[in-house]
């Protein structure tokens, strides 16, 4: 490095380095290959990396990308083997084909877009002959044939056997955008009727047969998962409503906030888990107030403290405060600092986190 330098000062005889060094940069990358290769392994250790006079190693050793590594080692034995990389599927896929009950609402998470997600919904009833006699792609709504006239039919909804039947039951099924990005929420519902129905029925908000609706979704859920590698996309469901239901709203001379269409309960538990994604300390919530109690202090912040107390870290302090209030039929999300809280203000930094883990 020093003799460099002294070539660069206009030092005699050092001035044509600087020519050759492009020559031979192009010709050692020219001699890469992307073929695999293990003579890597048997080739001879260099000189170790020295740093200049005054410096010590120990300190700038963190930021090398390759640690120091000795000659004879496990390389030369065939031992080593390159880490693979991290699954970034893992925790998408752990959570897929979910069954989730909140506050009476039950639905089967699927984590994919609608657009795949109702051609599968529309086979797998018409394998297990429920049969589908209407739909409407714009609302995400499919409905059965009669239930009651196959045997296999109702036997999977728990129906009694037909001479004991009274009305006729059908299933309908709602496929809508889940509330994160690239998600599907399914829905079913078990209909009685009288009579059999003419046209496809309005879906009903609430159910009095979740437990059968809960199993039929297991059985949707173990459907679609066997029918992974044959995905295939239906263009009625283009048609499907796929506004998102939670958005980030920043309009000039308002203060922003995020936006979620969703009842009160629903809204409640989404914000809750993504503040415990976002490893965000939550430290108290008053649910009746809608409101969570977190510490979004910076870490430099946090470090601080610890200094001044020279122990453990102390406990989370409430710093800000994330409040849920309804408003034009939607939940609101806000964020603001706690009043005792004499820091930086970091309020639109954790209203745009939390909308990263709710979307």
């Amino acid at each position: 490095m020093l003799e460099m330098e002294r070539a660069s000062s206009g030092v005699p005889g050092w001035a044509p380095l600087r020519v050759l060094a492009p020559v031979v940069l192009l010709a050692t990358l020219a001699g890469c290959t992307l073929t695999p290769t293990d003579d890597y392994q048997d080739a001879p250790a260099g000189e170790p990396l020295k740093v200049g006079p005054g410096m010590s190693s120990g300190r700038i050793q963190p930021a090398f990308p390759i640690p120091t590594a000795t000659a004879g080692g496990a390389l030369s034995d065939g031992e080593f083997e390159l880490p693979r990389p991290p699954d970034m599927t893992s925790e998408i896929l752990e959570e897929n084909y979910v069954v989730q009950e909140v506050s009476g609402q039950t639905w089967l998470l699927v984590n994919e877009v609608p657009g795949r997600v109702w051609p599968a919904v529309s086979a797998w009833m018409t394998e297990r002959n429920l049969g589908v006699n209407e739909e409407n792609p714009a609302a995400g709504l499919l409905q059965s044939d009669i239930v009651n006239y196959s045997r296999s039919a109702r036997d999977l909804v728990g129906l009694p056997d037909e001479e004991q039947a009274s009305g006729v039951t059908l299933l309908q099924a709602r496929i809508s955008p889940g509330v994160r990005r690239k998600t599907t929420e399914i829905q079913l519902r078990l209909r009685e009727r009288a009579t059999a129905p003419d046209s496809l029925l309005p879906w009903p908000t609430q159910s009095d047969r979740r437990p059968q609706e809960k199993n039929l979704l297991a059985d949707l859920g173990d459907f679609l998962e066997a029918r992974e590698d044959t995905k295939s996309y239906s263009r009625a469901a283009l048609n499907i409503d796929s506004r998102p239901q939670v958005k980030l709203v920043a309009r000039e001379g308002e203060a922003p906030y995020i936006r979620l269409d969703l009842d009160d309960d629903r809204a409640w538990v989404e914000v809750k888990r993504a503040i415990e994604e976002a490893d965000i300390p939550l430290v108290d919530f008053d649910r009746s107030a809608g409101t969570f109690y977190v510490d979004f202090r910076s870490e430099e912040a946090r470090e601080a403290a610890w200094w001044n107390w020279f122990g453990d870290a102390p406990e989370p302090e409430a710093t800000y405060l994330v409040e849920l209030d309804q408003s034009d039929g939607a939940v609101h999300l806000t964020t603001r600092q706690a009043p005792e809280y004499e820091g930086n203000d970091r309020s639109q930094g954790l209203l745009s986190e939390l909308f990263d883990y709710l979307y």
